[in-house]
């Protein structure tokens, strides 16, 4: 069994300044930072590719749409399918609906996430006057450094732990009664699946054309099955417990639809067989 090192959550605290503060920076916050910068970064290399559609404003434009959609469907995700009680009050927390804004509390949906990078493409799409569906092609490499850095933060906050194991690499987590037990690091399995592999995967199967909707069909079956594998082993969230059987969980029951979904799309992507507006369509 691994000992957790207990890093502190805190990177860098600042202060008080005039009796205000400390100012304190979390590795959480700093991890969604890596993600926008990753994923700037990766934009504007494929914009840079020889025949891309694409520019460094559209870029700029892209990554700032995005980074709204993220935090504020992330947070708003998170509050409807796993931490309602903040809104509605629950035992000795009030009811408080200013409690959706206090991301720094914690509480983050990646579903949530997922939908408002989705409203945001859309809007970008039509201000920009670009086909959504590209739009969404050209995201679909772009985040898996920014989720993995993201499962990073939640192992740093030792949360979101697996089942108990005895596997010899189990981390040792304390239970109420201070007993460690032996634990899947289920948030390094979503790094390494969620983040990572699905980077790799789509990184390389975009590196060449490929049919107009066919990479986002990609990401929604790649990052379905990681995360529908990895809940397995993952302990749902104590306030909603397993949803049927003692083995279904909401992020089961909210990727399931995700893997069928993108089936479907890479199906008829082929099947259309329609070209990538990404690129420039050689003359001819």
């Amino acid at each position: 069994m691994l000992v957790y090192p207990h890093i502190n959550p805190i990177a860098i605290s600042i202060g008080p300044f005039f009796g205000v503060g400390p100012l304190q920076v979390h590795w959480y916050g700093i991890m969604y930072l890596v993600g926008f910068a990753s994923a700037w970064g990766l934009a504007r290399h494929r914009a840079a590719r020889p025949g891309s559609t694409w520019t460094g404003l559209d870029i700029d434009d892209l990554i700032f749409y995005c980074a709204i959609g993220v935090i504020l469907g992330g947070r708003l995700g998170w509050c409807i399918f796993y931490g309602n009680e903040v809104i509605y009050g629950r035992g000795t927390t009030p009811a408080d609906w200013l409690n959706v804004f206090r991301i720094w509390d914690g509480g983050m949906s990646f579903h949530g996430g997922l939908t408002g990078v989705i409203v945001a493409a859309m809007l970008f799409a039509r201000a920009k006057g670009k086909h959504v569906v590209d739009v969404f092609d050209f995201l679909a490499p772009l985040p898996g450094i920014g989720l993995m850095a993201g499962r990073l933060g939640n192992f740093i906050n030792g949360e979101l732990w697996g089942k108990p194991t005895d596997l010899p690499w189990a981390f040792g987590v304390p239970n109420a009664q201070g007993v460690l037990i032996g634990r899947h690091p289920s948030q390094l399995y979503e790094a390494a699946l969620e983040g990572l592999l699905l980077f790799l995967i789509l990184w390389f199967f975009t590196n060449k054309p490929r049919p107009r909707l066919a990479p986002s069909a990609l990401f929604m079956i790649v990052y379905g099955l990681a995360r529908f594998t990895v809940e397995w082993v993952r302990l749902p969230d104590a306030n909603l417990g397993y949803l049927y059987g003692g083995w279904l969980t909401m992020g089961m029951l909210l990727t399931m639809p995700m893997i069928l979904i993108g089936a479907g799309m890479m199906i008829y992507s082929y099947r259309r067989d329609a070209a990538s507006g990404n690129l420039v369509r050689p003359a001819g």
